[in-house]
């Protein structure tokens, strides 16, 4: 557990650094917005922080638009992260995206209508009762919703974002902690751009190329409320069994 009184530890000081190199873990009442281009680690790095949140006794809510139920728990196995007890005892609810079908919650209505998903996710309260929410990719159900589709034909995203942080600085309120991951490629700048602004904790993973090699690293772009000091950039692999690997080296 974190020294700090209003942190929540990352966990898993035996097992990785991550925690550690994150001044102890993030700060309640903080929207945590990680961003990172296809293949950047996203899906990886907030699947950690789940799991290690729930090893230190925090409930997690983990939507995800990309996994169904199965393939989340197969990544996290395959991470040496079990899951299952957590799902099991309601630790941890898994939740799917089906933005095929048009709703942000797995629905088995096949004749389900596209709808407003943004709203469809702020009202729906179960999502929104754990100690922390993990939103997976965040901007997959932006470029979803047919209101924010329609805003942003009228040039208006802007406006759509400021009631989406409205919101989501009401559950924050509560001591709760909201991750968004996002892909900046796929979503304007308008749309973004407010979230950036307003993320109590914003994080940018990269990947450079190095020679032949792919190395990725977290960039630390802002950390309000940090516990002790935060680097500003900390290099990270993932690794098949083992899970997040901090790395000692640094990449210029």
């Amino acid at each position: 557990m974190s020294q700090f009184k209003n942190i929540f530890s990352l966990g898993l000081d035996d097992r990785d650094r991550l925690n550690k190199e994150l001044g102890g873990g993030i700060p309640t009442g903080s929207i945590v917005l990680m961003e990172g281009d296809y293949g950047a680690g996203k899906s990886a790095i907030s699947q950690r922080f789940a799991y290690g949140l729930c090893e230190t006794e925090k409930s997690v809510t983990f939507l995800s638009t990309e996994l169904e139920v199965k393939g989340f728990v197969d990544q996290m196995d395959s991470l040496n992260y079990n899951v299952e007890e957590h799902l099991l005892f309601e630790n941890m609810l898994f939740l799917h995206g089906d933005l095929d079908s048009g709703s942000v919650l797995s629905s088995t209505d096949e004749e389900q209508t596209r709808q407003d998903l943004l709203t469809d996710l702020m009202d729906e309260e179960t999502l929104w009762s754990a100690d922390v929410i993990i939103i997976d990719t965040f901007d997959a159900i932006l470029r979803n919703d047919p209101k924010f589709e329609a805003l942003v034909r009228q040039n208006e995203e802007r406006q759509a974002a400021l009631e989406i942080i409205s919101f989501l600085r009401d559950v924050i309120s509560q001591g709760k902690i909201v991750v968004l991951t996002v892909d900046p490629s796929t979503v304007g700048e308008e749309a973004i751009g407010p979230f950036r602004s307003i993320a109590d904790v914003f994080i940018e993973l990269e990947m450079i190329e190095v020679g032949n090699d792919i190395r990725r690293q977290l960039f630390i772009k802002r950390f309000a409320g940090m516990g002790e000091q935060v680097g500003d950039r900390i290099g990270y692999s993932v690794r098949s069994g083992t899970g997040i690997v901090i790395e000692n080296r640094s990449v210029a």
